[in-house]
């Protein structure tokens, strides 16, 4: 999968699944504020990135993720490392 397919379906599913628009998510957007993600919707971040995607997702995997740009190059590397469930 190519890394402008992973945003734009990142994109999609984010913007479905937290109801906002996807013109509030851009690269450099602080993911947490954008979505408002509390401690459940972190719950349901993991589980779409795991039934979009098809790999495991670890909770300090998102120590590092503070921008949508440091998620899509998350997903990216697991992606591409063929870490499939």
């Amino acid at each position: 999968m190519q890394f402008l397919e992973i945003i734009e379906k990142t994109n999609a599913f984010l913007a479905e699944e937290f109801e906002i628009g996807v013109a509030k998510i851009s690269p450099e957007a602080i993911l947490k504020d954008t979505l408002e993600l509390d401690s459940l919707d972190y719950i349901d971040l993991v589980v779409v990135i795991e039934s979009n995607f098809n790999f495991k997702v670890q909770p300090e995997d998102f120590v590092g993720i503070i921008t949508f740009q440091d998620f899509y190059e998350y997903v990216n590397t697991k992606v591409n490392a063929g870490e499939l469930v």
